[in-house]
C-alpha cells in the first residue's frame, strides 16, 4: 500500500484517496494526438468515466451538461451562486471551476502508468480529493465504475464490429476494446436510491434541457450480457440487421439514405456515435433507446430477430439494472 492510500485521518478526511483495482479483459484505447493507442492518456479514461457519470445522473433525474457543447457554467451567474454549474461539473470541473480530485492511473507496482493498458493488465484508478467530496459523489462515482465494469465499456474507442471471420478477427477494426472487471474497491458509504435522486436534484445545481443528448441516460440504457452481434461474412452481419442496415453490405450503403428514422438514429450519422455496442470476448451487447423513436419493447424485438432464443429476462433495462447495481453495492433501491 502506498502512502497516498493510507487514511490516518479516517475515510471522511478531505485528502483521503479512493482507489479502485481493475483488470483489463481487453486492450483499452485512450489514443493520443496522433490517434495511436500505444500510450495511455489518463484524460481519455477520465473523459469516458465522466460520460458514464452523466448517464447515471440523467437516469436519476438530474441535469448533466454536455461538455462538448460548453454549456456549463451559466455565465449569467457568478461562481458562488446556485445554478452556476451542473452536478457533474461540481465533481469533474468546468470553466472557472477546477475538478475536486487528482486522477492517477497506476500499474501493479503502484507506479504511474504511461503505456497502453493491455488485456490481462492489472491497474488502479486513484481519486485523491483536492477539496471535500460529498459521500453522495463517492457513491455516484462507485456506481458509475461498477456500471462500466459489469455492463458497459471504457476508453476513447470500444469496438467497431466483431467478426467471426478468422482473417479479420485480429484486425484493429474488429477487435474489442474497453472491457474491464473490478477486483477491489474502497469502502464507500452507501446511499439509497431516493438519497441519490435527492442529491442530483438539489436546487443548487444548474438545470438544463438535455435536448439532443437526452437519450444518453440510464433510463434509456439496456444490456444483454453473454451475447454478441457479429459480422459473419461480406454479405451477412447480425450487427447490421439490428441497426436496420440492409444486406448484402453494398446494397445497404445504397439504401442507407432511405432508412427509417429509427435505423438512422441507431446507426448514427458520420462522426456521430452509433447507439448499439457489441463485444465478442467477453461477450456483451448494450445500447440506448430514445423515447419517441424506439422503446425497449421494439429494441428487444429487434434483438430477438437475431437471437431467436433470447429470453425477456436476458434483456436488462436501465431502471432494473440500477436496482441491481445498488443492491450489489450494498445500497438500497427504495
Amino acid at each position: 500500500m502506498s502512502e497516498l492510500d493510507r487514511t490516518p485521518h479516517g475515510a471522511d478526511a478531505p485528502g483521503a484517496p479512493r482507489t479502485w483495482c481493475l483488470k483489463a479483459l481487453t486492450d483499452i484505447w485512450t489514443g493520443d494526438a496522433e490517434r495511436k493507442g500505444d500510450r495511455l492518456i489518463p484524460t481519455g479514461l477520465l473523459g469516458s468515466i465522466r460520460w458514464w457519470f452523466e448517464v447515471v445522473v440523467r437516469g436519476l433525474g438530474g441535469s448533466a451538461c454536455d461538455p462538448t457543447e460548453h454549456q456549463c457554467p451559466d455565465r449569467q451567474k457568478k461562481l458562488h451562486e446556485a445554478g452556476h454549474h451542473c452536478v457533474v461539473c461540481e465533481l469533474f470541473g468546468c470553466t472557472g471551476w477546477a475538478r475536486k480530485f487528482r486522477f492517477d492511473v497506476l500499474d501493479g507496482n503502484e507506479q504511474i502508468k504511461t503505456t497502453q493498458i493491455k488485456k490481462d493488465n492489472a491497474f488502479k484508478l486513484r481519486f485523491t480529493p483536492l477539496r471535500r467530496i460529498e459521500q453522495e459523489e463517492w457513491a455516484l462515482l462507485d456506481l458509475t465504475l461498477r456500471l462500466i465494469a459489469k455492463y458497459g465499456a471504457i476508453g476513447g474507442k470500444t469496438v467497431y464490429k466483431p467478426s467471426d471471420e478468422s482473417a479479420r478477427q485480429s484486425q484493429a477494426h474488429h477487435r474489442d476494446y474497453g472491457i474491464v472487471q473490478i477486483n477491489g474497491a474502497p469502502t464507500i458509504e452507501k446511499r439509497k436510491l431516493n438519497q441519490l435522486k435527492a442529491y442530483v436534484s438539489r436546487s443548487e445545481w444548474r438545470t438544463l434541457n438535455h435536448g439532443a443528448y437526452a437519450w444518453a441516460s440510464l433510463a434509456n440504457f439496456w444490456c444483454v450480457p453473454g451475447r454478441y452481434l457479429v459480422r459473419q461474412n461480406g454479405n451477412e452481419s447480425t450487427f447490421n440487421r439490428v441497426l436496420g442496415r440492409k444486406e448484402p453490405k453494398n446494397q445497404g450503403q445504397q439504401l442507407r439514405d432511405k432508412a427509417e428514422c429509427v435505423d438512422k438514429w441507431l446507426a448514427g450519422k458520420q462522426q456521430e456515435s452509433k447507439k448499439v455496442f457489441s463485444f465478442k470476448d467477453p461477450p456483451r451487447t448494450f445500447g440506448f433507446v430514445k423515447p419517441g423513436v424506439i422503446d425497449f419493447v421494439a429494441m428487444r424485438q429487434r434483438l430477438k430477430q437475431t437471437w431467436s432464443d433470447l429470453k425477456d429476462e436476458e434483456f436488462i433495462e436501465g431502471p432494473a439494472l440500477l436496482d441491481r447495481l445498488l443492491g450489489e453495492g450494498g445500497g438500497a433501491t427504495e
